[in-house]
């Protein structure tokens, strides 16, 4: 069944009948044709990526977004295959103004529970994000907003900030961008997932019809969408979620599920590459990994007993001296990552080497001397005692050796004695937005092709990261990009940024990675999917 505006109203215990129902038919084969129209069949997607919460003001990560791409409305998307934004459920969106971005829905939207979705819905969306402001959710993005009108049912205007900002049509397709249901969402908490489930406020290509949160989530396609993605290719789809990275490879090689995203091991990708019952799908990277130091609580930080804001980046530079990005990328992960020395990876407008030059031994490789001379020009006391973190569930399988050797890098020359300790991601997201990690681990999957979005979050003052970073010089070069209209001089702000920052190391950016999907031989699209948008959207998806 597909469904149309309808409000599901299910007990617990049916949803978790149904999601059982669900998961024992996620073997059946389906019947979908890959037309154009949902017409049959299912698909089950398996995944080791976690959701934190399904409220966008909430979440800023890719498991989160990953549903939100399916269930929730934007005003402005990607196509499969083309990385500019276009308007979604918008029939326009235009600068009528230099400081006014103006949009006109379409008309007749409507919630799948059959509320209205109208300008006051996006206006609140809007809002609310901004107000709520959560430690973990992309409100950041939002910088240059100063105010959202909704000026009749079909038109919004937003007010900016700044004049020509040639960013925020795509921040509109980004995780700051999902539009909610006010009549389902709270204006100013976190709304819980099971209210946001049960009172069906969904407009995007599916709906969720049974969560079992972080086990399982079964979706079925929405009939009254009027986005750009279309009807979905399979009308049903399950999602997975798995705790071991090898039982993903094994269900996806055995045929239970249908297709593995995110995250195998790269040994697992290496041999399913031989494995004829599968296909190991490609996609462009955009992915990067890094170290993140907060500020106040690193060694030397700012509210640590021994205080010494030189001595500070003295550790962050030793780390950037001492870290073996080649090692790591051949070592752990077969060359699926390459070597990353900029803030903005290889390909996009704006990419530079800053870190190469800078660090090590000046061509990209580690160097011990200059690490040591560093610290002892700052007066820093050897080994150096670091705290740092990783997530065991959320970056896939090989994390614990990423940073593992990261740890023995740091450690050979007697330099550093690292700490390394493991959280699962549900509470490491929590922990290291509050001050408890010393350095950490994070990855990025970028919200729109643009190098902006490599920047924004991570280095403004109010910053994603948390980690009380601050640069005025920064925040004003940042405000100044995105309303650059020549891309050469934008180009060159883009530079300096990263410059400025590599200078500072908030951060220590070091791999950057492709997309990969590992599918059943009878399952198309996911090459549709895997593409410059970095989002993976369901529809895209058939069998048989």
């Amino acid at each position: 069944m597909r469904l149309r505006t309808l409000r599901r109203t299910a007990a617990p215990a049916a949803l978790a009948a149904a999601a059982a129902l669900a998961l024992a038919a996620c073997g059946g084969s389906g019947d979908g044709d890959g037309g154009d129209e949902a017409d049959g069949g299912s698909i089950t997607i398996g995944t080791t990526d976690k959701v934190t919460t399904l409220d966008p003001a909430g979440s800023y990560d890719n498991g989160s977004f990953a549903v939100m791409n399916q269930v929730f409305p934007f005003l402005m998307n990607t196509t499969f295959g083309d990385p500019d934004v276009q308007p979604d459920i918008a029939e326009s969106a235009e600068f009528t103004s230099p400081s006014e971005y103006t949009v006109t829905l379409k008309p007749g939207l409507k919630w799948a529970n059959g509320n209205d979705l109208t300008s006051s819905d996006v206006k609140f969306s809007f809002d609310r994000m901004v107000s709520i402001a959560d430690e973990n959710g992309p409100s950041s993005l939002l910088y240059n907003l100063d105010s959202t009108e909704a000026v009749d049912d079909t038109t919004v205007v937003f007010h900016l900030k700044s004049d020509n900002d040639q960013v925020f049509p795509k921040i509109l397709s980004s995780p700051a961008g999902p539009i909610v249901d006010e009549d389902v969402f709270s204006a100013d908490a976190l709304t819980p997932d099971q209210e946001i489930v049960d009172g069906m406020a969904f407009h995007g290509p599916y709906v969720i019809t049974s969560y079992d949160f972080n086990e399982l989530i079964s979706y079925e396609a929405y009939d009254d969408y009027q986005g750009i993605l279309g009807a979905p290719k399979t009308p049903e789809i399950n999602v997975k979620y798995f705790a071991d990275s090898s039982n993903l490879k094994l269900e996806v090689q055995d045929g239970s599920i249908d297709v593995a995203f995110r995250s195998l091991s790269a040994t697992d990708i290496e041999d399913l590459r031989g494995d004829d019952n599968v296909k190991v799908v490609d996609g462009p990277g955009g992915e990067i990994r890094y170290i993140v130091f907060n500020f106040d609580t690193q060694p030397y930080g700012a509210k640590t007993d021994d205080a010494d804001e030189d001595k500070a980046l003295a550790v962050r530079q030793a780390v950037a001296d001492l870290l073996d990005r080649e090692t790591i990328a051949d070592q752990v992960y077969k060359g699926t990552y390459t070597p990353l020395y900029s803030y903005v990876p290889a390909g996009l407008t704006g990419a530079t080497e800053s870190l190469k030059e800078m660090y090590g031994d000046g061509s990209g490789g580690p160097d011990a001397d200059a690490a040591k001379k560093v610290l002892e020009d700052a007066g820093v006391e050897t080994p150096v005692q670091l705290g740092m973190q990783y997530s065991n569930d959320h970056y896939g399988p090989s994390s614990g050796d990423e940073y593992a050797l990261i740890k023995d890098q740091l450690e050979a020359d007697g330099l550093f004695e690292v700490d390394l300790q493991t959280t699962e991601w549900v509470q490491y997201s929590e922990d290291r937005s509050s001050d408890v990690y010393p350095s950490y681990q994070l990855g990025w999957f970028p919200d729109y092709s643009d190098a902006d979005n490599y920047v924004t979050p991570f280095f403004l003052t109010e910053n994603f990261l948390a980690n009380h970073y601050s640069n005025p010089a920064v925040d004003e070069l940042i405000g100044e990009q995105a309303v650059t209209e020549d891309p050469d001089e934008r180009a060159a702000i883009i530079a300096e940024i990263q410059d400025t920052v590599a200078g500072e190391l908030s951060t220590v950016p070091y791999l950057q990675g492709a997309q990969v999907a590992v599918t059943g031989a009878d399952v198309s699209g996911a090459e549709d999917t895997l593409d410059a948008s970095f989002k993976f959207r369901y529809g895209a998806l058939s069998k048989g």
